[in-house]
């Protein structure tokens, strides 16, 4: 499946950073959970990380970058970005606030940077993959490139038990 470059494949490329793109195919009504990408991507489901954009009450972004089957702990997050409580962002403001859509948003380049949260679980790994920015597209690259390049801050956000 050819694609074309998305801004986060742009951003690398400008950096000069490696990176490893997989695709799949998938519809535009289907939702794959990470078991599935992992499945059609062919790389251990515990080197998937997805993206989660969270709000405060005054819409103010933030952006959380997890196991893709964790799940990312309220409190934890918050405190992390310094606020009382966060929620999900709504999904139908997720193209515009991001300039990507649900399965396919990327913590690379986005319209705007926003604080970014990476969990501490990705450091004792050697690759990661998060979406590429297309449904359908995943990066491989090394942790360290992906926190220099979101300009993230790492730290435990996911729930307990759960990794």
């Amino acid at each position: 499946m050819k694609t074309k470059k998305t801004n986060a494949m742009r951003q690398l490329d400008k950096a000069k950073i490696k990176y490893d793109m997989r695709t799949f195919d998938v519809d535009a009504e289907t939702h794959l959970e990470g078991l599935q990408v992992a499945e059609r991507i062919q790389v251990d489901v515990n080197h998937i990380f997805k993206t989660l954009v969270l709000e405060n009450d005054k819409h103010e972004h933030f952006v959380f970058v997890i196991p893709v089957l964790a799940h990312l702990d309220m409190k934890k997050a918050a405190a992390t970005v310094n606020e009382k409580k966060l929620q999900l962002m709504p999904m139908h403001d997720l193209k515009k606030v991001t300039g990507y859509i649900r399965g396919g948003c990327s913590p690379i380049g986005m319209k705007t940077h926003f604080p970014t949260v990476i969990d501490e679980t990705i450091v004792q790994l050697e690759e990661v993959f998060v979406s590429g920015g297309h449904r359908g597209v995943q990066m491989g690259l090394a942790p360290q490139d992906l926190i220099e390049m979101s300009k993230a801050k790492v730290a435990s956000v996911i729930a307990p038990n759960e990794y």
